[in-house]
């Protein structure tokens, strides 16, 4: 290989990865119009919580599951849930998992349920091997109706968002936490 094509190389490569972050980032936060009724974004609610606590309502969806049929988030009603946005290449969605693992076998059994959202776009066959591997105990369901936008638009994965037994939104989880601090937020409201 010639020195010009050496030097070459690795602007090009720098430049193939940013376009593959770009196009990635765009069509994740895409919807193909064919998610549920829509309601106001979540996520500013939740920022915007006012003294009275007048939390939003988490929005429902209905999407596939890994077993071939459907998950709705209204399945997991007078439950605690967490609903997480994350994805198979993304490193802290992967740190955590193991986390939530532990804790639905702890608190699964107090009314806490994880349902995890996999945001693989073009890569949906990867979720269940990946879900085998990893053995996740708690039900993950695919995207594919752009629910994301439900809860605001995801900009940042792995985010989390708290789910009460009256099926508020009492808090948003941006990024990975350690165990402890899912912990706190489990027992706070199982």
């Amino acid at each position: 290989m010639s020195d010009k094509l050496k030097n070459m190389q690795w602007p090009v490569l720098g430049i193939t990865a940013i376009a593959v972050f770009v196009i990635g980032y765009i069509f994740i936060g895409s919807s193909n119009g064919n998610s549920t009724t829509p309601s106001a974004p979540v996520k500013a609610a939740v920022a915007a919580q006012s003294d009275n606590n007048e939390l939003p309502s988490a929005p429902d969806f209905t999407l596939p599951d890994l077993e071939g049929g459907q998950r709705s988030l209204s399945d997991y009603k007078d439950k605690v849930v967490f609903v997480n946005f994350w994805a198979t290449w993304c490193p802290p969605c992967r740190a955590e998992i193991p986390y939530f693992i532990d804790l639905v076998s702890q608190y699964g059994d107090q009314g806490f349920v994880v349902l995890g959202i996999a945001l693989d776009p073009r890569e949906f066959e990867k979720v269940s091997p990946f879900v085998k591997q990893m053995g996740i105990n708690y039900p993950v369901v695919l995207d594919k109706n752009g629910v994301s936008n439900l809860y605001g638009g995801i900009s940042s994965i792995p985010t989390t968002f708290v789910i009460n037994r009256d099926g508020k939104v009492v808090d948003q989880i941006v990024g990975s936490r350690p165990k402890s601090e899912f912990e706190k937020i489990i027992k706070k409201w199982l």
